[in-house]
């Protein structure tokens, strides 16, 4: 039995979300599915288990633009997948939804103009077949099934535990032992303060310093808002603009000043970590900021966690694991009962889906982006890939409503096929890097840049990562203009 639908969405997370509700609101005549490969919604926010587990940025922006948030701007994961069970079923999308739904190979033939998918049902084993005249990928942009650990010298004669926070073991008992945490990013900075009142003591070792954003766990301007009894949707809307607006003024800054924003950022991990911390050492990195994201860190926990004396820093390289910890460059041993990598993810280009068009492979690499979510030379297919400095949500909106007027507009040219296409006058254009390593570098990237496809020097062909042009032209971009070849 073959199961078709007009759109076929993959992934249930916050992108595969988005694009259902506005789907619905904007081609309600469209039928859809949502296939999910986990045993529920919610993506990242499902997987991932680790102490602590939040949010790195508010929840006025990386929450739906059409549901209020009215929780803290910093939510945890059950705050989130509760903000998403609830955006389900008030929209009745839960019905759309097929869980335990793993692709295995994605099929286009230009003679059916179909998509083809091969599925498999995990709970069943059940082998099941999809099609689909237009495709979704909102998988999400790296491997659930495993994170990133660099293969360190010695790691096999450790005696105790090593563990990725992303494969969370549910039976880790930490309490009161000594844990040492490689890593220095979003997840570091939230497994330590969560954690630290258990352990005997938690370290941070970090190759380089990295920026942090401290300060109170609330809106100032939200919390007024309520206290003037707003509707939440006005609520929301407003302070979804002023965070925007202040965000636009942050990365303009890191670009014009980056000197003095620097300073600023330090001084602020100055403020909550006293005069005689090292911070010139620990807090202090080399490279400009918003070249690699910025977490904020709710009422400077991981700041407090150093202050009580339950968490410490070690800026250092790792020489070799040790059966009791690692020994570091500079000579000293970092002793350690269970040892955490928070070294990061893998990317996963396209959900690791065999993809095949008209009997020849899909390699990514040797294709050039639409505006950052189509593909020259792939029919019928968007992918959502957010923002690097703002929240992924905003794109995921932003893509959702692209993808909702170019199906009406092809109904109404009564295309079948639309196929992002080089002009002629866009052949002699380099071929650049999908992430500018000169705008934003970090290592999950710089290490998978060589299977992401290429974009070009100008319009449309480029990948802004930049919310504040995309909203104005993603809303206003000619459907007809050449580079879209509709059949």
């Amino acid at each position: 039995m073959v199961h078709h639908v007009d759109v076929l969405i993959v992934g249930a997370g916050i992108s595969g979300v988005s694009a259902a509700y506005y789907l619905q609101q904007d081609c309600p005549d469209k039928s859809y599915t949502i296939l999910e490969s986990q045993e529920s919604f919610g993506g990242t926010w499902l997987t991932h288990k680790y102490p602590g587990i939040r949010s790195d940025s508010d929840l006025f922006t990386f929450g739906y633009k059409f549901k209020p948030w009215s929780g803290a701007p910093i939510a945890t994961a059950d705050e989130i997948l509760k903000y998403m069970n609830e955006t389900i079923e008030e929209n009745g999308i839960d019905k759309h939804i097929r869980y335990k739904h793993l692709i295995k190979s994605a099929t286009w033939s230009s003679k059916d103009k179909l998509w083809t998918l091969e599925v498999e049902h995990t709970g069943t084993g059940e082998t099941l077949t999809f099609t689909c005249n237009f495709l979704w990928m909102c998988q999400g942009y790296y491997r659930h099934s495993e994170g990133y650990t660099p293969d360190f010298k010695g790691m096999d004669r450790f005696k105790g535990q090593i563990v990725h926070p992303q494969t969370w073991p549910e039976d880790l008992n930490y309490k009161d032992k000594n844990v040492l945490v490689i890593g220095s990013g979003a997840t570091a900075a939230t497994v330590i303060p969560a954690m630290a009142a258990d352990c005997k003591h938690i370290t941070m070792l970090q190759r380089s310093p990295t920026y942090f954003i401290p300060g109170e766990n609330r809106n100032e301007m939200a919390d007024t808002l309520r206290e003037l009894d707003l509707p939440d949707e006005w609520i929301h809307e407003i302070v979804r603009k002023k965070i925007l607006h202040d965000s636009k003024i942050i990365t303009e800054r890191s670009f014009s000043e980056p000197e003095l924003l620097k300073e600023e950022l330090i001084e602020a991990a100055r403020m909550y970590l006293g005069s005689d911390f090292d911070v010139e050492k620990h807090f202090t990195p080399k490279y400009r900021p918003w070249r690699q994201r910025i977490a904020f860190v709710p009422d400077g926990d991981l700041f407090e966690g150093i202050n009580s004396g339950k968490a410490s820093v070690v800026t250092d390289q790792i020489e070799t694991f040790t059966e009791k910890g690692v020994l570091l460059e500079s000579g000293d041993e970092l002793k350690a009962d269970i040892i955490l990598t928070a070294t990061g993810f893998d990317l996963c280009v396209l959900g690791d889906i065999n993809f095949t068009i008209d009997n020849t492979p899909l390699t990514f690499a040797d294709h050039t982006t639409y505006r950052g979510f189509m593909f020259t030379g792939v029919p019928n297919m968007a992918w959502v890939f957010g923002y690097l400095r703002a929240s992924w949500t905003l794109r995921s909106d932003l893509i959702s409503t692209f993808v909702c007027r170019l199906l009406n507009h092809m109904d109404k040219k009564k295309a079948e096929v639309v196929t992002p296409e080089l002009r002629d006058e866009d052949k002699g254009m380099p071929a650049l890097p999908f992430i500018d390593p000169e705008n934003f570098n970090p290592g999950y990237l710089m290490r998978s840049m060589h299977m992401m496809p290429k974009q070009g020097d100008h319009a449309p062909w480029v990948f802004a990562q930049d919310y504040y042009t995309e909203k104005d032209e993603l809303p206003a971009a000619d459907l007809d203009d050449s580079a879209l070849v509709y059949k």
